[in-house]
């Protein structure tokens, strides 16, 4: 038993299932990159970000700026390590932290 494959069949073929491929690894990514929270605390209904006002004032006394993370990718979190720039740069986003002065 002979095949007769053509050969520009197969590679048609083969072509467009890469490109399918691509096209769904390319959305399931982007999926994952459009969540807001990635991984922090993900194991919570709802994660919200409690701080007094007074606390606030405590930490302005020993720095000029108290930074709070808004990307969710920060190791600091809930305060902002920067992580957002490099999140904007990957993303196209334009998010940064909420800064106290």
């Amino acid at each position: 038993m002979s095949s007769n494959i053509d050969p520009v069949s197969l590679t048609l073929g083969l072509g467009l299932g890469m490109v399918l491929m691509a096209s769904i690894r390319r959305l399931s990514t982007a999926e994952k990159a459009g969540l807001c929270n990635p991984g922090i605390m993900k194991d919570q209904p709802k994660v919200a970000t409690m701080a007094k006002v007074k606390d606030v004032e405590d930490l302005l006394k020993e720095k000029p700026a108290v930074a709070y993370c808004r990307c969710w990718r920060s190791k600091t979190f809930p305060f902002c390590d920067g992580s957002h720039a490099k999140f904007n740069e990957a993303s196209g986003d334009n998010t940064g932290p909420l800064v106290f002065k």
